[in-house]
């Protein structure tokens, strides 16, 4: 049966979550979310959305996203096809790594999801053409509480592995962080 392993990453509270796969000759089967085996790693969500995108241009960059309270929402982010390097800044002010980020090579051929929790702010940038990415998410889209920190902020100093070549108006025009 395919299960999940969750292990813990550099930022608290952020997780990789690989699914191990059963194959036969047939293919392969996975198991891509299970509340059970979340919640006996001590992560309680609940998921009321689930949403896909697919970018086409290596290099895009999407984010770096974020809602706040009270729609603050975590995610859980999969590969399905093509490869991104997906993105977590803590934004939690009391945090020990505040305005930190981790990223992670996340491929449709791995078997990864990141989980961000409340208090990060996500996004990723395209390495393969057509990426397509699949995102649970414990809150509803809520456009109010919608924000966002601009993806080449000195304050976080995001390294990207490839130059930006595709990133939206809105996503150009968050304003920078001012960092002490």
């Amino acid at each position: 049966m395919s299960k999940m392993k969750i292990f813990n990453l550099p930022l608290l509270g952020l997780n990789l979550i690989k699914a191990t796969p059963f194959m036969d000759e047939r293919g392969r089967f996975a198991r891509l979310f299970c509340a059970k085996e979340l919640q006996d790693a001590g992560i309680e969500m609940v998921i009321v959305q689930v949403n896909h995108s697919v970018t086409r241009k290596v290099g895009a960059i999407r984010g770096m996203h974020f809602q706040r309270p009270p729609h603050a929402e975590i995610k859980i982010v999969r590969c399905l096809r093509g490869k991104c390097f997906d993105v977590a800044v803590d934004l939690r002010p009391d945090s020990a790594t505040y305005l930190k980020w981790h990223g992670e090579v996340l491929s449709g051929d791995d078997e990864k999801a990141l989980r961000i929790p409340e208090g990060f702010a996500h996004g990723f940038q395209v390495l393969e053409e057509n990426t397509e990415l699949l995102y649970f998410h414990s809150e509803y889209y809520a456009p109010r509480s919608e924000g966002g920190v601009r993806f080449d902020d000195p304050a976080i100093g995001i390294n990207w592995p490839l130059p930006a070549t595709d990133i939206s108006a809105r996503d150009k025009s968050y304003p920078l962080i001012l960092a002490d």
